[in-house]
């Protein structure tokens, strides 16, 4: 496959994931890769698409679909719409002091109503049905009702992504989403990997703490959203989206 390996393994980790650890989970149309949409909305674009790779992403999105291209940076083909954009950051772990949680409880497939709930009212990015099928999620309860969130979603080769990090309104403040993300990584290490996660560049006080904690800033990032056309072929010029 050395046709769609990245630059550096972290400058397309959905691709370095669908190409390994969680290459179980991969849907494959030519170039692209995606997981199925009820586990994660990431998809992988090789480094450089060229006209047959957004076909191929077209097609197996099918027209209309809005799909996400994490860290894009090229033209979008001519029809396609840009449907949402955001400056991101990519920070890995450059010294954290990791220790598990007395507290914190492994959550699984019987969880997932409660984890979407929780992820509907905190928005800490997308979570499906079947995303903690992705790795570890731990979760912190009180009064049996789950009110933090962590866990493990990308996974290249030697490193694991922490996601969906998140705090019901009413108990933010305890720091709990911090001890969930030191147990999250505390995992990842034991398993010899290294822990990395995205944000938002304008969530300035998350970055001050994830700095805080020990990692450090790797890479600015986008998030991006682009629509497929509803038929093929529709517009004349390519779209910048840098």
């Amino acid at each position: 496959m050395s046709d769609i390996e990245p630059r550096h393994i972290l400058d397309n980790p959905a691709l370095a994931s669908l190409t390994g650890p969680h290459a179980r989970f991969a849907e494959r149309r030519g170039r692209i890769l995606r997981y199925p949409v009820d586990v994660s909305p990431w998809l992988a674009l090789p480094d450089e698409p060229d006209a047959d790779d957004w076909a191929d992403l077209a097609a197996l999105a099918g027209p209309g679909a809005e799909v996400p291209l994490l860290g894009f940076r090229g033209e979008i083909p001519p029809g396609w719409e840009i449907t949402f954009r955001a400056e991101g950051v990519q920070l890995v772990d450059d010294g954290l002091v990791t220790a598990p949680d007395p507290e914190a409880v492994r959550l699984g497939p019987a969880d997932v109503p409660e984890i979407l709930d929780l992820v509907a009212r905190t928005q800490p990015g997308p979570f499906e049905a079947r995303t903690i099928e992705l790795g570890t999620y731990l979760g912190i309860r009180r009064d049996g009702a789950l009110v933090a969130l962590a866990g493990e979603r990308l996974h290249p080769p030697g490193w694991t992504e922490i996601s969906a990090v998140c705090t019901d309104p009413a108990f933010r403040g305890e720091g709990l989403a911090t001890r969930l993300v030191l147990a999250v990584a505390h995992g990842i290490r034991e398993r010899g990997e290294t822990p990395f996660l995205h944000t938002g560049a304008a969530n300035t006080n998350a970055i001050r703490l994830y700095e805080s904690l020990g990692f450090r800033l790797r890479l600015r990032t986008a998030f991006l959203a682009a629509r497929v056309p509803e038929r093929l072929g529709e517009g004349r010029e390519a779209v910048p989206v840098a």
